[in-house]
């Protein structure tokens, strides 16, 4: 993709200088000038085509603060963009993420700034995989993470996110289900086992960032930290989690570090969050752990442009495929 070059005018520089003022231990401020241009032109062309911008806690700050217009976790930023009157809605995140936005949201316009976003629990498993299972295992609910595809989710009985899995497990187990199988992640599956006396059977998907952390990076974080909270992310490995000092989305994380405010914090996740955490929370010193997502890291300023300015990748689901996967995440929803 040809990359654009614009300018750093004053109006420039006016209109993004509170975004900077929060931003300004993150970027230099020759670095921010090559970036303001593209936060003020996009500011302004979506709100020209009636457009909103959904930003992932895993993108980096340019993006999350310049010019996101709903942020927060996969599911939150779907349910939100369906109740907002925008004609477009531009993803900042994964494939699976503009997948889910249109199911929840099907009249809508559904764009992501590069197709090559994809996501290593997604792609672990088909909804061929799926159906495999249920003829294995007859009778036992699926029970499916939101980072899959539409067609994967489509052939579930429910689905799931890190801060609602063990609600909706327990939840199965009330209807008189002693067995659920999990898919795709393996970690997120075994750390809700963890937790429950539902016997949880999992399929073998890890996320490439997560499954990265070990307990030694724990120990040696605190070795180097006193005092550190730790906070891990479900999808990372078990030894990971009982080394931690809170397990949660990254919307619990979020809220933990507003709410509790620790002198200071690691997060085992993606290493953008902890930066846009870091600036929300200035009084909180975040230790870097720089796991970086490689598609996540697809996204970028001048792609959202240009895709704002083309209208397209266009992320189209089959409506067939849509209705069946928007009956696991209404379910999910009607149980949580």
């Amino acid at each position: 993709m040809q990359t654009q070059k614009l300018e750093y005018t004053q109006e420039v520089a006016e209109s993004t200088a509170s975004v900077y003022q929060k931003l300004s231990k993150q970027y230099k401020e020759s670095h921010w000038q090559s970036l303001a241009p593209y936060i003020h032109e996009i500011n302004r062309l979506k709100k020209e085509k009636n457009a909103v911008i959904l930003a992932h806690n895993y993108m980096t700050p340019d993006i999350f603060y310049g010019v996101g217009d709903i942020v927060g976790d996969s599911l939150k930023l779907a349910q939100e963009a369906a109740k907002s009157d925008a004609d477009i809605i531009v993803q900042c995140g994964v494939h699976f993420m503009a997948e889910t936005s249109k199911i929840l949201c099907p009249e809508k316009k559904i764009l992501l700034p590069d197709l090559r976003a994809g996501c290593s629990l997604a792609e672990s498993i088909t909804a061929e995989d799926i159906r495999s299972l249920k003829k294995e295992h007859p009778g036992i609910p699926v029970v499916t993470y939101v980072n899959t595809s539409a067609d994967v989710k489509a052939e579930s009985d429910i689905c799931c996110t890190s801060s609602n899995a063990l609600k909706i497990v327990e939840a199965l187990g009330k209807e008189g289900h002693d067995t659920v199988i999990m898919t795709p992640d393996k970690f997120l599956a075994q750390n809700i086992a963890a937790q429950t006396d539902i016997k949880i059977l999992f399929w073998e998907g890890t996320c490439v960032v997560h499954e990265r952390f070990s307990a030694k990076d724990v120990k040696d974080i605190r070795a180097a930290n006193e005092n550190v909270v730790v906070l891990a992310h479900p999808e990372c490995p078990p030894e990971v989690i009982a080394q931690a000092d809170f397990s949660g989305s990254t919307a619990q994380m979020d809220n933990y570090i507003k709410e509790h405010q620790p002198p200071k914090a690691v997060l085992m996740t993606e290493c953008s969050m902890s930066d846009n955490v870091a600036a929300a929370n200035p009084n909180v010193e975040m230790i870097g752990t720089c796991q970086l997502c490689p598609y996540m890291k697809m996204i970028s300023l001048p792609k959202i442009l240009k895709t704002l300015q083309d209208e397209e990748p266009e992320i189209i689901v089959d409506p067939e495929i849509s209705a069946r996967a928007k009956k696991a995440v209404d379910r999910m929803l009607e149980l949580s």
